[in-house]
């Protein structure tokens, strides 16, 4: 019997009672009391909850108290891996002065972005357009009604390199605020105004063509660095949607361009100290442009794209090293940042001790010739800093250099190489391990089931596949309600209280149909189009076809936040597009399909013009483009040899976007299965696109050629 989806889901945590003190309004003014953040979930806020600020988490009644005090809100935006969110925590909000001037003047309000993504894309906006730039920690300065009038990033204790201190920008909009409140909520109200009228180009309602892909292909040709791999200068991120862009391209059209460029990017990124060379897994990007210095913070949705990445990149080209990386980037996930319950935690930090009591940033990570003698002797160590570039001038600070992999001439004794690996990996792990932040975060462990589904089907490790499996019993059992309505973020088991965005409901599906390819089990086909349903009822406009990021019936801020580009991390309105087309295939539905081809209109617009910021996208237009190839295969039971070999088959083939379904004939757990009888007896394939068929077959050449055609 197959394995079946737990569909029962754990009683949500009661809200916790605040302190009496708390509720007498006087929340973190001692030392000893700790703020109104102490029973939030978010692991970023709660490193705030003994900080003597006295803060609000996002509420109606941080509001309330604005308006009731006659004050401004400090809007503080951050998430718990941010080195400069830890520097300007210590330096300021742990400063008993900064903070009983703040606890004086401002209702003071916490917001971990990646619980509240909406509140954070909305204010950064904002940023950005008054001041061309943005990042976190996030500060901004808002009236009772939320609308914002001053802005900024990360501010220093004291005046440093023309940035005011952050006391001057306090004492400053506290004197603007008492003395000229008129021209404050002129500005503001201009900045919402102004907000309310910055529409998207949308585009129109068709898919991009060929011409399309064509040239944002040609753009982003011009934008590459032949010399390193990935595109633009420093700091510089792993490009992992374009890259699976330009792996889809290849596999449609045969262009050896885009391929290249894929190679040679993952090589090197791989190659370099932004990949951990000892316990795998990306850092989120490199402050160089040769891929040798990272930003130390690990997180889970670039090592899932990343995973997913390396995984078809060895499906298209049987590249070694590209299969290497994808099983050590999949062990990483499931060694270090699983959780108890079996979902994803959301990422390690950047920081740690070095030993002596302090944090830094790369501690963990970096090594010094002296330290790997101690651990390796003489012999070994010089080997290993050949091997791994490690100098005595060091790549990073202080004589500390990051491990690589260096082009070299020679060849290396791999069990030496092992062995070296195995000991230093050892003695890493005796070093104080970087802190993780164990929130659960839905769409980020859907990016997770995906990746680790089909690198588990394709590498023949199923513990990888049961791995996804029981994140998404997670999912299934805390996240989603009896109306398959998705909270965002989880912790130790309790639901966290904020609703799930369009990336969550996109990702989660997206995560759930390659599990029912990879499984055979219909149940995760019928839970993406639960989740589907919700994204064509409460996220879509029914005029336009256009995504927004949060539900017609979701908490309402100054704007309606709604961005097609890709981030970190696929947008929510490409992700969902992609996933829309992709049930379709499998189900057949036109409302679906017809949603998938409205959203990717924005595509045809931006594509061309900004490739390297719509790849996903690029990639679901690629996928609609070619079909997407409807899979069927149909055999006694996957236990059967030869229904496993033209399933595996399947999987492994490279058209865009193909969905796969498996099951015996007659069976009702797919759609694609209906009206497909054995040939001869036989395990058969049918392979079908654009309402055409081919031929069924009961050979698994015939179908590798097929889906690689």
């Amino acid at each position: 019997m197959r394995r079946r989806a737990s569909v029962e889901r754990a009683p949500r945590a009661a809200p916790r009672a605040a302190p009496d003190a708390c509720r007498a309004g006087y929340c973190g003014r001692m030392d000893t009391m700790p703020n109104r953040l102490a029973h939030e979930t978010s692991p970023y806020l709660l490193q705030h909850a003994d900080n003597p600020v006295d803060w609000w988490p996002w509420s109606a009644e941080a509001f309330e108290e604005a308006r009731k005090r006659n004050v401004p809100v400090l809007l503080s935006i951050g998430y718990s891996s941010c080195h400069w969110c830890h520097v300007m925590a210590h330096e300021s909000f742990e400063d008993q002065q900064t903070a009983d001037y703040l606890n004086a003047h401002y209702v003071s309000v916490k917001v971990d972005r990646e619980e509240r993504p909406d509140v954070d894309a909305v204010y950064m906006e904002a940023v950005q357009a008054a001041t061309g730039h943005g990042g976190w920690p996030m500060t901004v300065f808002l009236t009772p009604d939320a609308e914002p009038f001053y802005f900024g990033t990360y501010f220093p204790p004291a005046p440093r390199q023309g940035m005011p201190s952050f006391r001057q920008v306090l004492q400053g909009v506290h004197q603007a605020w008492e003395d000229r409140r008129d021209e404050v909520t002129e500005v503001a109200g201009k900045i919402v105004r102004d907000l309310a009228g910055r529409e998207i180009s949308y585009g129109d309602d068709r898919t991009p063509g060929e011409q399309e892909l064509a040239q944002a292909l040609l753009a982003l040709t011009r934008e590459y660095d032949p010399q390193r791999g990935g595109f633009g200068g420093a700091p510089k991120f792993p490009p992992s949607m374009v890259l699976e862009f330009l792996l889809r391209h290849h596999a449609r059209t045969g262009a050896e361009g885009a391929l290249q460029m894929a190679q040679d990017t993952c090589e090197r990124t791989a190659r370099g100290g932004i990949y951990d060379q000892l316990g795998g897994g990306f850092a989120r990007y490199s402050v160089d442009r040769d891929w040798i210095v990272p930003h130390f913070e690990k997180m889970l949705y670039d090592n899932a794209l990343l995973c997913r990445v390396y995984a078809h990149l060895w499906r298209a080209t049987g590249s070694e090293l590209a299969r290497r990386v994808a099983l050590e980037t999949a062990d990483f996930m499931v060694r270090e940042l699983r959780t108890n319950e079996g979902g994803f935690a959301s990422a390690l930090d950047a920081d740690s001790d070095d030993g002596t009591g302090k944090h830094v940033e790369g501690a963990y990570y970096v090594w010094t010739p002296e330290q790997l003698r101690e651990v390796l002797g003489e012999q070994d160590a010089e080997l290993a800093a050949q091997y791994f570039g490690v100098t005595e001038e060091g790549t990073f600070e202080h004589g500390q250099s990051v491990l690589q992999l260096p082009q070299q001439d020679g060849l290396f004794d791999a069990g030496k190489i092992a062995s070296i690996r195995e000991r230093l990996l050892a003695a890493r792990t005796e070093r104080p391990a970087p802190g993780r932040d164990d929130k659960v975060v839905a769409a980020w462990n859907g990016l997770a089931i995906a990746a680790l589904a089909e690198t588990g089907a394709y590498f023949d490790r199923p513990d990888l596949v049961e791995a996804a499996l029981a994140a998404a019993d997670l999912l299934v059992r805390l996240h989603l309600d009896e109306q398959a309505r998705l909270t965002r973020t989880s912790k130790d088991g309790h639901a966290g209280a904020n609703a799930g965005v369009l990336e969550d409901y996109a990702d989660v599906a997206e995560g759930f149909l390659a599990l029912a390819s990879v499984t055979g089990e219909g149940v995760w086909l019928e839970f993406a189009g639960f989740l589907l349903d919700h994204v064509l009822a409460r996220f879509t406009d029914e005029e336009s076809g256009a995504l927004f990021d949060t539900a017609a019936d979701a908490e309402r801020l100054i704007r309606r936040p709604q961005d097609p580009t890709d981030n970190a991390a696929p947008s929510g309105w490409t992700a969902a597009a992609n996933a829309l087309l992709s049930y379709a295939a499998h189900t057949g539905s036109e409302p679906h399909r017809t949603a998938a081809e409205r959203a990717l209109g924005v595509v045809k617009a931006l594509g061309p013009r900004v490739p390297r910021f719509i790849g996903w996208g690029l990639a679901a237009a690629e996928a609609a483009l070619d079909g997407p190839r409807e899979v069927a295969i149909v055999g006694p039971s996957l236990d059967h040899e030869g229904t496993r070999t033209l399933h595996r088959t399947a999987l492994l083939g490279t058209a865009p976007g193909a969905v796969v379904a498996v099951g015996a004939p007659e069976s009702d757990e797919f759609p694609l299965l209906a009206d497909r009888p054995l040939v001869g007896g036989e395990p058969t394939a049918y392979v079908c696109r654009n309402f055409t068929c081919d031929a069924p077959t009961t050979e698994v050449e015939r179908l590798r050629a097929v889906l690689n055609d």
